[in-house]
């Protein structure tokens, strides 16, 4: 991938700013639909940007950590909650629906043959990662796969008209691959980064935290190399959501980060290529564990806490109603001028 991302050019800010500030109302009193405004402005470098055809991408892999113990659920969900997302019947379907967004679910790796479907994109790398218990959950040459299948994907996207993109995930196990992945790239300890995934009890935890301890020791790794981080412990759906992401940045889109797996996406991203950050707007806070440390250690603050933590992306098609919210107070509430309101004296 030959990725060239920067910081949006700063040069309209003033205008923007001003632009925002002589709205109707008091200073900042728009909050962070504000903050929104302004970076959506200066993604798109205009005064008047527009979101087009958003759309939410599910990206689904199966786990090899799973054969551990480390979820209460067997592998086989994975493949059937595609399904269901295939027939519209999942909360990531009621949500992009009520909203207005293009669902593509993408099978990244799920260890299950899909019936074609206009709705399935079929990306698979494998049958699912190996155990990254006791070898690298894929080759290099497969997380370099990955990455460019989730960029050729976003491209086919953003052809069809799409700006704004939101990102969700689906894979027993892939808690497992985002906690080493937080801890290694952040530096916190494993045991900050576990949590209880899609429902572990006291005991459950405990097992899984003892298992990703073995895990990040049997490898050994001395030095924080992201692709190499991201090849060991990664799930395919989390390599192809780095990809995608990346390149959506690369193309000055809008990205709508999701919870606790998307994030630690992000952050190998955010390793790779470190102003990916400024086209992120981080949707919510989930109940995750090991989620809020994430964001404080990326230093952003999301839009919303709900105690969310269904994953699919259900909480960036929640959020996303706010960022449309931001976009048009900008380019249609009035200003003291045009509303010939008097300003503060």
């Amino acid at each position: 991938m030959k990725l060239n991302i920067t910081q949006p050019n700063q040069a309209l800010k003033s205008a923007l700013v001003n632009k925002i500030n002589n709205k109707t109302k008091p200073l900042g009193a728009l909050g962070m639909l504000e903050t929104v405004a302004l970076q959506i402005g200066l993604i798109q470098q205009t005064l008047t940007p527009q979101l087009t055809q958003a759309t939410m991408l599910v990206f689904a892999g199966d786990h090899g950590i799973v054969e551990a113990g480390v979820s209460p659920y067997p592998q086989a969900v994975t493949a059937q909650m595609v399904l269901n997302f295939l027939q519209g019947g999942a909360a990531i379907n009621v949500f992009t629906t009520q909203n207005k967004m293009r669902l593509r679910v993408v099978d990244s790796g799920v260890n299950h043959n899909f019936e074609p479907n206009t709705d399935l994109i079929d990306a698979k790398i494998a049958f699912g990662t190996r155990n990254f218990l006791t070898e690298p959950a894929m080759t290099t040459t497969q997380c370099e796969q990955a990455l460019e299948r989730g960029a050729n994907i976003v491209d086919a996207q953003i052809a069809e008209g799409c700006n704004v993109f939101g990102f969700g995930e689906m894979g027993i196990g892939n808690t497992s691959s985002a906690s080493c992945l937080m801890s290694i790239l952040s530096g916190l300890p494993i045991e900050d980064c576990v949590g209880r995934g899609t429902g572990l009890d006291d005991a459950g935890l405990s097992q899984k935290t003892k298992v990703l301890t073995q895990a990040i020791a049997h490898h050994g790794l001395n030095s924080v190399d992201a692709m190499q981080m991201l090849a060991t412990f990664g799930g395919f759906e989390i390599a192809m959501m780095v990809g995608a992401m990346l390149q959506a940045a690369d193309k000055q889109c809008t990205l709508l980060i999701d919870g606790f797996i998307t994030t630690a996406a992000l952050l190998v991203a955010a390793k790779l290529q470190p102003d990916i950050l400024h086209y992120c707007v981080f949707t919510h806070c989930s109940d995750e564990s090991g989620h809020k440390k994430m964001l404080d250690f990326l230093h952003v603050k999301p839009l919303l806490n709900m105690d969310l933590r269904l994953g699919e992306g259900t909480g960036a098609a929640l959020a996303f109603p706010l960022v449309v919210a931001s976009v048009n107070f900008l380019n249609t509430m009035a200003s003291f001028e045009s509303a010939s309101v008097s300003q503060k004296i």
